[in-house]
C-alpha cells in the first residue's frame, strides 16, 4: 500500500491488488543514515569487499540449488521411464496396455499432487516466479517472494512438477530460485529460522537488497542455460530500472560463479572427471555440425534468412495467440478457481496432470509412426553424444509399438524428458514426419498453454522451446520434401523455430539472443536468431504483450515500463498527482501519530507545517505548536540565508538590473527587519526565490488551490520509523525540551530491518499518548521533488532511474501540493487522466 493510492479497478473482475514498494531513495540525502560517503578509506573498501564475497556466495549457492534440482528430476524421471517403458514393452505382447496406462498416472498424479501441496504452504511459489522477480526488481514488494520458504517450495515442487510429465520446465523457477537465494543470504536471517541470529551490520537497506536479487535472477539464468552474459543481459533488459556499472560487473562475476559450480559438479557426477567442466547449464542445445558425409549441407545461408524472417512472423503470431489463451485461462481461474477452497486448486492440478498423461499415451500408441532407424543413430556415434550423457541409443529412441530396426516418432518426442525431445528435434537424422510433428505441435501447445498457471512451480522456456522446435522441423521437412531445398539443415530451422516461438511468447530480445548464441555455442547463429526475435516481438506486440507482462497486468502490479508515450507529455505533475494527504507535523503526540497509523495503510508521510496568521496567540501557552512553529522560523531562515548567497552571487553578472535588484534585496535584509521578513514568509506576502522582472510576479500566476495550500514541506518520514520510534520509546513530555529526547543511530534503526515491527502489534498501555515525538531527526529533509508544472516524462524517468517510491509536489513557496506515487504512473492511470484532460479542453 501507498501514500496516495487510488482504489480503481484494472477490470471488472480483477480488482488491483496492493503491493508495497520498496523505497530505494531511502538513503539519499538522509542525515542519521550512515551513507557510504561518509565511511572512511578502510570502511568502505572493506565494505566492497565483503559485497563482492556475498556475490561470490549467491554464485555458488544458486548453482548447487540448479544442481539440486536437476539431480533429483533426473533421479525421478529416469525410475518413471524404465518402469513404463518396461511394462509397455511387456503388455504390448500380452495386451494389458491399460495397465500400463494406470502406472503411468499413478506417477504423475502423484508427483504433481506433491507440487500441489507445497504450493499450498506458500502460494507464490506457483509458477515460473518471473514475473514476481520483476515486479520486485522494478520497485514492487510482492509479499513472500524472497523468503527462505519459498525458494524450498519451489525448487522441491519444480522437481515433483517436471518429473510428473507437466509441459513445464525448470529453468524458468531457477531464475526466482537464484534470486531468493540473492535476496537471503547477505541477511544472515530469516523469518522462518527466527532463533539463528548473526550480528551482520551490512547491506541493511532495500538498494542492497535489490542488487543482490538481481545478482541472484542473473545467476539462476546462467545455471539454467549455461549463458552467464545472459543472464547479466535479463536482469539488464527484463529486471532493474536502476543500473550502474559496478553492478554490471558483480551480476557478471555472480553468474559466472552459479555456471561454474553447476558445471563443475554435473561434470564430475556424470563423467566421474572431476575438473572437466563438460556440462555448463541445465539445457544444453550440443554442437550443431552437417554430416561430413553431406558435402551440400551448410548450417545456414543468406537464403535461408528469408525462410527465417517468415518463421519469425509465424512465431509472433503463435506466441500471440498463446498469450490470448492464456490470459483468458488466468481469468477464468481467477473467477472460478482462486475464489474457491485451495482444494479445488489441487484438483485442477490433477485434472491438467491426468489429461496430458492420457493424451501422451494414446498419441503414441495411434498417432505414431514407425519409421526406419538411420545408420548414423543406430550406430549412436551422433545423436547421442551431443546430449552430454551417458545414454545409448534405446533410452532416447523409443520403438513404443513398433517391430524391430524401426522407432516410434511420437513415442520419441512424448515418452522422452523434454531436453532430450529438443535434442532430437536438433540433430536426430532420422526423421519425423509431418504429420507426427503437426499433431505434437499442437497437442503440445494447447497443453502448455492449460497448465501454465496452475498451481505447481512451473516454467516456461522449455516448453516454448520444444514447441518451437517441432515447428521448425516442420518448416524444414516442408521446404525439403515439396520445395527440394536439400541443402539446409534441419537443426537450424528447429533452432530459429524455437526462437521465433520462445520470442514471441516471452517477447526478450537481446538477453534472449545472447542465451541462445551461448546455449549452442555458436556464434555464426547471432545474426538469424536476433533477426527472428526481433520480427517475433514485432509481430507479437502488434496484438498483445509478452506472457510474463501479461500476469503482472492481471495482478494489478503497479509495473513501470521503460518510457511514457510522447502524447502524455500533455499532462502535468499537477494532473496526475493525489492532492488529498496525510501527513504530520515535526512534533506530533503520540495519540495522533497512533491514530494516523492505524487508520491508513500509506507507507510514507510528508512532514509538514501549517501557515498560519495568528501565530504568537497559538504559540501561548502550547509547547507542541510553539515547537512546530520555531522549526518552521528556523526553516525559513535557512532558505532565507540561500537567497541572500544567491543573490551576493547575481552580482557578478555584467547586467546593471541584476545588480541593483540584488542591492535591493540585500537592504531589505538587514538584521533589523528579519522578524517582519519572517511575518511576511509566513503571510505569503514575500517569494523566497524572486523574478528577474520584478515587475512580473510569479505570484499573478498562482492557481486559487496553489494560493490557499498552507503547508509547508519540510520532509518525508517512513511507516517503519515511525513504528520503529513509538516501540523503542522515542519522545519527551511537553514539560521538558525537545532535545531531552533519545536519539536512535542508523543501526538501531535499522536493526529490524526488512521485517520492521506493525502498529497493529503495539501494546498502547505502554504509551503515554500525550507524550511528543520529534521526527525531525530522522525523517529525509531533502527528498526528490518536482513542481507542479513539470512534465509527465520527467517525473517517470526520475521514477525509473533513481528507483524512487514517492515524489512530492511543491510550488514555488516550498509549500506541498500533492504526490506522485507508482500507481499515479501506470499506463492506465496516464491513460485515465488524459482522458480528462482532453475532455477539459
Amino acid at each position: 500500500t501507498i501514500l496516495g493510492e487510488t482504489h480503481e479497478e484494472e477490470d471488472e473482475i480483477l480488482p488491483r491488488k496492493d503491493y508495497e514498494s520498496l523505497d530505494y531513495d531511502r538513503c539519499i540525502n538522509d542525515p542519521y543514515l550512515e551513507v557510504l560517503e561518509s565511511m572512511d578509506n578502510k570502511k568502505a573498501q572493506r565494505y566492497e569487499a565483503v559485497k563482492w564475497v556475498m556475490v561470490f556466495a549467491i554464485g555458488v549457492c544458486t548453482g548447487l540449488v540448479g544442481l539440486f534440482v536437476d539431480f533429483f528430476v533426473r533421479l525421478l524421471t529416469q525410475l518413471k521411464f524404465q518402469v513404463v517403458q518396461s511394462s509397455v514393452e511387456e503388455c504390448t505382447e500380452k495386451g494389458c496396455l491399460a495397465l500400463s496406462l494406470l502406472e503411468l498416472l499413478g506417477f504423475n498424479l502423484t508427483f504433481v499432487f506433491l507440487a500441489s501441496l507445497l504450493v499450498l504452504i506458500q502460494p507464490v511459489a506457483a509458477g515460473s516466479g518471473i514475473p514476481e522477480i520483476k515486479c520486485y526488481l522494478n520497485g514492487v514488494k510482492v509479499p513472500g517472494v524472497v523468503r527462505l520458504r519459498t525458494v524450498v517450495c519451489k525448487a522441491m515442487g519444480v522437481l515433483f512438477s517436471v518429473a510428473g510429465g507437466l509441459f513445464v520446465g525448470k529453468e524458468g523457477p531457477m531464475i526466482h530460485s537464484g534470486a531468493v537465494v540473492g535476496a537471503g543470504l547477505p541477511q544472515f536471517q530469516s523469518i522462518s529460522l527466527r532463533k539463528i541470529q548473526f550480528n551482520f551490520p551490512y547491506f541493511r537497506s532495500d538498494r542492497d537488497k535489490r542488487d543482490f536479487v538481481s545478482a541472484g535472477a542473473a545467476a539462476g539464468v546462467a545455471a539454467a542455460f549455461g549463458a552467464p552474459i545472459g543472464g547479466t543481459l535479463f536482469s539488464l533488459e527484463e529486471g532493474s530500472s536502476f543500473w550502474n556499472q559496478g553492478l554490471t560487473w558483480k551480476v557478471l562475476f555472480c553468474s559466472m560463479a552459479a555456471t561454474f559450480t553447476l558445471n563443475f559438479f554435473r561434470s564430475g557426477i556424470q563423467f566421474g572427471s572431476w575438473g572437466s567442466f563438460q556440462l555448463p547449464g541445465l539445457l544444453n542445445f550440443g554442437e550443431f555440425k552437417c554430416s561430413e558425409s553431406d558435402k551440400k549441407c551448410h548450417l545456414w545461408t543468406a537464403v535461408d534468412l528469408g525462410f527465417f524472417i517468415l518463421m519469425g512472423i509465424v512465431g509472433g503470431l503463435l506466441g500471440a495467440t498463446f498469450n490470448c489463451l492464456n490470459k483468458r485461462l488466468a481469468k477464468y481461474r481467477m473467477r472460478n478457481v482462486h475464489p474457491k477452497p485451495k482444494l479445488v486448486r489441487v484438483l485442477e492440478s490433477l485434472l491438467v496432470s491426468l489429461t496430458t498423461t492420457v493424451v501422451v499415451f494414446v498419441a503414441s500408441m495411434v498417432l505414431g509412426e514407425c519409421r526406419q532407424m538411420s545408420p548414423t543413430s543406430h550406430s549412436g556415434n551422433d545423436t547421442l553424444s551431443l546430449q552430454g550423457m551417458s545414454e545409448d541409443v534405446n533410452s532416447s529412441i523409443k520403438t513404443f509399438f513398433c517391430p524391430n530396426e524401426t522407432y516410434n516418432d511420437m513415442a520419441t518426442l512424448f515418452f522422452n524428458p523434454q531436453e532430450s525431445a529438443i535434442l532430437q528435434l536438433f540433430h536426430q537424422d532420422g526423421t519425423f514426419s509431418p504429420v507426427t510433428l503437426s499433431l505434437f505441435f499442437l497437442l503440445y501447445f494447447l497443453l502448455s498453454c492449460w497448465t501454465y498457471g496452475i498451481s505447481v512451480p512451473s516454467g516456461l522456456f522449455v516448453p516454448s522451446l520444444l514447441c518451437g522446435a517441432a515447428f521448425g522441423r516442420l518448416v524444414a521437412n516442408l521446404l525439403k520434401s515439396y520445395i527440394g531445398l536439400d541443402h539446409i539443415y534441419s537443426g537450424t530451422f528447429a533452432l530459429i523455430g524455437a526462437a521465433a516461438f520462445l520470442g514471441g511468447v516471452v517477447r526478450m530480445t537481446i538477453s534472449l539472443t545472447v542465451i541462445l548464441i551461448e546455449s549452442t555455442n555458436e556464434i555464426t547463429y547471432g545474426l538469424p536468431i536476433m533477426i527472428t526475435l526481433m520480427v517475433a516481438k514485432w509481430t507479437g506486440d502488434f496484438f498483445n504483450k509478452g506472457i510474463y507482462d501479461i500476469h503482472v497486468n492481471l495482478r494489478g502490479v503497479p509495473l513501470l515500463e521503460w518510457e511514457t508515450e510522447a502524447e502524455m507529455d500533455k499532462l502535468r505533475a499537477s494532473d496526475i498527482m493525489e492532492p488529498n494527504l496525510t501527513y504530520v507535523y515535526p512534533h506530533t503526540r503520540i495519540q495522533s501519530l497512533v491514530s494516523i497509523l492505524r487508520t491508513t495503510v500509506h507507507h510514507a508521510f510528508p512532514v509538514v507545517t501549517e501557515n498560519r496568521g495568528n501565530e504568537r496567540e497559538f504559540m501561548k501557552g502550547n509547547q507542541l505548536i510553539s515547537n512546530n512553529i520555531k522549526f518552521k522560523k528556523s526553516s525559513i531562515l535557512t532558505r532565507a540565508g540561500e537567497q541572500r548567497k544567491r543573490s551576493q552571487s547575481m552580482k557578478s553578472y555584467p547586467s546593471s538590473e541584476l545588480r541593483n535588484m540584488c542591492d535591493e534585496h540585500i537592504a531589505t535584509e538587514e538584521p533589523a527587519e528579519k522578524e517582519d521578513l519572517l511575518q511576511q514568509m509566513l503571510e505569503r506576502r514575500y517569494t523566497p526565490y524572486p523574478n528577474l522582472y520584478p515587475d512580473q510576479s510569479p505570484s499573478e500566476e498562482w492557481t486559487m488551490e496553489e494560493r490557499f495550500r498552507p503547508l509547508t514541506f519540510h520532509g518525508l518520514i517512513l511507516r517503519s520509523q515511525l513504528v520503529t520510534l513509538l516501540v523503542r520509546g522515542v519522545c519527551y513530555s511537553e514539560s521538558q525540551s525537545s532535545a531531552s529526547q533519545p536519539r536512535l543511530s542508523h543501526a538501531e534503526m535499522s536493526e529490524d530491518y526488512p521485517r520492521y515491527p506493525d502498529i497493529h502489534d503495539l501494546d498502547l498501555t505502554l504509551l503515554n499518548p500525550r507524550m511528543i515525538v520529534d521526527v525531525t531527526p530522522y525523517m529525509n529533509p531533502s527528498p526528490f521533488a518536482v513542481s507542479p508544472n513539470t512534465h509527465v516524462s520527467q517525473v517517470f524517468n526520475l521514477f525509473r532511474t533513481m528507483g524512487l517510491r514517492h515524489l512530492p509536489v511543491v510550488n514555488a513557496v516550498g509549500e506541498i501540493v500533492g504526490i506522485i506515487t507508482r500507481h499515479n504512473l501506470t499506463h492506465e492511470f496516464l491513460q485515465a487522466r488524459l482522458r480528462q484532460h482532453y475532455q477539459t479542453i
